[in-house]
């Protein structure tokens, strides 16, 4: 009904797995393959936790799909969050494949494409919830869902074995801020013709109930306008349109100006307006510079970096590096957004420095304050998708692996059959061949970590000296041989860098005397060589080391002939 179903002479078996996604929050990639057919479902990055050091983002690693290159037809976007976008750059280095997205998330997709340099080379393809697209062996048709950004789809592959509905991120608010409802009958629909097999998001499945409506939101944000007596700062999400546009709304009954400080708040504001997802009324918008001509009281600060993130505006605001802009006692600061599973810290140290500056700090999610609802449903949302749905086969989605598991007795108590639900991880291939689904194997996945410009070429080796050289830090042996003896011409100079200070001196002192020791041993073995002396050098000091400080600086011998 909702596609031509497609049928094949040959016997050809249909798999999906994902490349990132699963037992994880972020870096979401999905695919389905099918004869001569691979459809990718998103591709999103995520941040780095604090062993990562060095890296700033987490991209899924695109091997299987390089090699299959000539297979893959398209990259179809559920909707415009970074773990669902972040990695398209990267991406279409690589595949330049058409990209198909509704409105408003090419809109952000195209500013990544531009600052990469990379938007006047990509296939940029608009779709709508009613849009269908057919490819050699599969076809495509959408229905809307609803989340914390505008414009967002499920998607319905058509193939010849089935039907696979991949639900994107959803909840179902009856009164969502946007009037972007999620189509019901359609879903209904879906799942009255069948459906093999669903993906079905994870991210809420151990919260009970329903998720509460974007609604609630607005009348708290209006209130603490009402009640702010200096400036108020709000930090969100720049994608989630429908909370930006509560705060403009506030702003606008208020009485005060609005300015707009982050780069990505500024841009996703530009995209949102051009493209008629969000309303400002001429002349509230005031730029950075403007904020201390106006009276605190008439002034309102709409800023990113409501995730802790260290060098975005909310926190340089919190330790009073932003130029131009003091946080004062009595000014209010809102988070309006909740912390993404394992930013808890980094936010609580931004809403102490806040407290400790005097201000008025409203923070936390849904009845908290008020300031925050998921866009993520809980769990009657992820059984009414399930019961509209009623599918054969059940592979939970986007989330860790408790998440995955709370989803799956979720699904069997809405009746989809014990045995049918496949808690897979990334790179696990579910195939189905004449309606019967088995996971038998894998293909090989990982991460692929960008850091600055370098894509994909620090590996683990790299990151496990980074992180001995932060734990425990380094020493630097300098041994300058004679080329003709090579025999020590003078005392080896050891240097510590983040290893210790205090009683140094004595220490660095029996360093030397053991790498002397070490190399007359050498010599006396007549055992010379270059990669033997450092071998050597750098285990007999690793050893003394360990021994008296308990600790395991990285070794860095370096040898310089004379």
């Amino acid at each position: 009904m909702w596609g031509d179903r497609i049928l094949s002479t040959k016997n050809h078996i249909l798999s999906i797995f994902a490349l990132g996604g699963l037992n994880e929050i972020g870096k979401n990639m999905y695919a389905i393959e099918y004869a001569n057919d691979i459809l990718i479902i998103d591709c999103g990055n995520k941040f780095p936790d604090e062993s990562l050091l060095g890296i700033d983002l987490i991209i899924p690693d695109i091997a299987y799909l390089e090699e299959n290159k000539e297979k893959v037809r398209a990259l179809i976007v559920t909707h415009g969050h970074e773990d669902h976008i972040g990695g398209i750059p990267f991406f279409l280095k690589k595949l330049n494949v058409p990209v198909y997205a509704t409105r408003f998330t090419l809109g952000l997709i195209e500013l990544k494409l531009k600052e990469h340099r990379i938007l006047r080379e990509s296939q940029l393809i608009e779709i709508k919830s009613n849009s269908n697209l057919k490819f050699e062996n599969l076809s495509v048709s959408f229905f809307k869902v609803t989340h914390s950004i505008p414009d967002c789809l499920g998607m319905v592959f058509h193939t010849p074995e089935g039907n696979i509905v991949h639900t994107g991120d959803f909840k179902f608010d009856l009164t969502p801020e946007n009037n972007e409802h999620s189509d019901i009958h359609k879903m209904a629909e879906i799942g009255k013709e069948g459906v093999l097999l669903l993906l079905s998001e994870s991210t809420n499945a151990e919260r009970p109930g329903l998720t509460p409506s974007e609604q609630m939101v607005g009348e708290h944000v209006e209130a603490a306008f009402r009640k702010a007596k200096r400036k108020i700062i709000l930090s969100t999400f720049a994608s989630n349109v429908s909370r930006v546009q509560q705060i403009v709304n506030a702003a606008h009954k208020t009485h005060r100006k609005l300015a707009l400080l982050g780069r990505s708040m500024v841009n996703v504001v530009a995209v949102a307006m051009e493209r008629g997802y969000l309303t400002v009324p001429d002349g509230m918008l005031i730029d950075q510079q403007e904020i201390n001509e106006w009276p605190p009281e008439r002034v309102a600060i709409l800023c990113t970096g409501s995730q802790g993130e260290p060098l975005a505006a909310l926190a340089r605001l919190s330790t009073g590096n932003f130029r131009g802009v003091e946080i004062l006692p009595e000014d209010t600061v809102v988070f309006a957004a909740g912390p993404i599973p394992g930013n808890e810290r980094n936010v609580t140290s931004i809403v102490d420095n806040f407290f400790e500056l005097g201000a008025k700090v409203i923070y936390g999610s849904g009845m908290t304050s008020g300031m925050h609802v998921s866009g993520h449903g809980y769990q009657e949302d992820l059984k009414l998708m399930l019961t509209l749905m009623k599918p054969q086969y059940f592979i939970p989605i986007h989330g860790e692996f408790r998440m995955l598991n709370h989803h799956r007795m979720l699904a069997e108590s809405v009746g989809v059959e014990q045995g049918h639900t496949f808690i897979i991880k990334n790179g696990d291939v579910v195939d189905i061949e004449k309606g019967i689904a088995r996971q038998t194997r894998t293909i090989p996945v990982g991460n692929t970590y960008i850091d600055g410009g370098d894509v994909g070429n620090v590996g683990e080796y790299v990151l496990r000296d980074r992180k001995q050289f932060a734990e425990d830090g380094m020493l630097i042996i300098v041994l300058t041989l004679s080329k003709a003896e090579g025999k020590l011409i003078s005392e080896p100079e050891t240097i510590s860098r983040g290893f210790m200070d205090k009683d140094f001196r004595e220490f660095r002192r029996d360093i030397n005397q053991l790498t002397m020791k070490t190399l007359t041993d050498l010599q006396e073995a007549n055992r010379t060589q270059w990669n033997v002396i450092k071998k050597q050098v750098k285990r007999s000091i690793q050893q003394h080391v360990y021994t008296q400080t308990k600790k395991k600086p990285m070794i860095v011998p370096i040898l310089i002939e004379i």
